[in-house]
């Protein structure tokens, strides 16, 4: 299991008015935008937007995340092991699951799709034949 990217999740009211400005912020447009449940998403650097009602948006204030990981199984398997409890689900953007660690902390970890990979790091570079 390996860490590759964290976001830090940011609420607003409205993604159309709060996206420009953190897309300023970052130097770069929006990797992701895509409707999810109730709420809509952007990505923007290391920034989640996250807008909706208050009743869409209340569930995901109290996770951490999301931490995007290489593999969710083995993401799930070693954090069970530990005695954190898992939660499945299915994202637009790849495979997720809420992770309630042994001491309590909720963590939203994602396993992107190739698409997503490729949106956010770009295509790995090819290896050399030696």
């Amino acid at each position: 299991m390996k860490i590759l990217k964290t976001y830090a999740r940011m609420f607003v009211a409205d993604l159309d008015e709060s996206l420009p400005l953190y897309e300023r912020l970052v130097g770069q447009p929006a990797d992701m935008r895509v409707q999810f449940e109730e709420a809509e998403l952007a990505a923007v650097g290391d920034f989640l937007l996250v807008a909706g009602t208050a009743e869409a948006t209340d569930r995901y204030r109290d996770t951490i995340g999301p931490v995007i990981v290489d593999d969710i199984d083995d993401t799930e398997k070693v954090l069970a092991d530990a005695g954190g409890h898992t939660d499945r689900f299915p994202a637009p953007t790849g495979e997720g699951s809420y992770i309630r660690h042994p001491d309590g902390v909720v963590v939203e970890y994602l396993q992107w799709n190739t698409e997503m990979m490729n949106r956010v790091f770009g295509n790995p570079p090819a290896r050399n034949a030696t």
